[in-house]
């Protein structure tokens, strides 16, 4: 009789222990956010913008995030580059001194926020990817459209774990252009790009894990897309990231 009321104590102490430790969702499976730092003037980049451009095509149905920042300090060197912004190489020089680089580089790409490698290296992109996919996420991100209009979009976040010391940084991708390039290292080439980030903004959730977030979408094009993430401001780590279809209005 005793064993019995023992086991009854057990059972009913792992159940309440269950809910107790539990409130959050569980674990999400894992992800890759890929970050390309490119440029329309250097010769060495092209290759790294085709090697994202067949992993997308590979990854429409993975958990797989591309973000093509076209960085600006190629433009003194004889083409501008009509993609680039001085806040992709600040993004960049971020990256730098998160990963303790001494310089930043062109192709140069960065997977979850924390491993580098030149943009054009297929095997170490592949085997990182592989890597990132199997892993256990420690957070979930899922992200709405609440209002849109010509100048403003609303976006509504949920995570499903305790926020701690991530920002959201939420970029507007365009999916795809072309370019000829008349001057500068690829001058008479044609260039195709994908996945290329017109703007981003990164936000102080001040540990909320769900709330609304206002962008300026002055700039945006039809047909883009909304990827957002959640990154550690210490580490530069990427712990969720999540995706939207964006169209204009009307």
């Amino acid at each position: 009789m005793v064993k019995k009321i023992a086991f009854v104590l057990i059972a009913i102490s792992t159940i309440s222990l269950a809910f107790t430790l539990t409130p959050h969702q569980p674990p999400q499976n894992g992800f890759a956010v890929v970050e390309l730092f490119t440029s329309e003037g250097c010769s060495s980049c092209p290759p790294a913008d085709a090697l994202i451009a067949r992993i997308a095509k590979e990854s429409k149905e993975k958990p797989v995030y591309i973000l093509a920042y076209h960085v600006d300090y190629w433009d003194r060197l004889g083409w501008k580059d009509s993609f680039s912004s001085a806040r992709f190489s600040q993004r960049q020089n971020q990256y730098a001194n998160w990963l303790h680089l001494n310089s930043v580089y062109t192709p140069q790409i960065v997977v979850n926020g924390t491993q580098e490698f030149i943009g054009s290296q297929e095997k170490t992109l592949r085997n990182a990817l592989q890597h990132a996919l199997v892993q256990t996420a420690s957070n979930g991100l899922e992200i709405a459209i609440e209002k849109q209009t010509d100048g403003n979009i609303s976006l509504s976040y949920q995570t499903s774990q305790q926020i701690q010391s991530e920002n959201l940084v939420v970029a507007i991708v365009i999916p795809n252009a072309t370019n000829k390039i008349e001057r500068g290292e690829n001058k008479g080439k044609t260039l195709s790009h994908i996945q290329i980030v017109s703007s981003f903004e990164t936000f102080n959730l001040n540990r909320k894990e769900k709330g609304v977030v206002n962008l300026a979408s002055d700039k945006i094009k039809n047909d883009s897309e909304l990827i957002a993430f959640l990154q550690n401001v210490k580490t530069g780590k990427i712990t969720a990231a999540a995706k939207r279809p964006f169209k204009l209005p009307g």
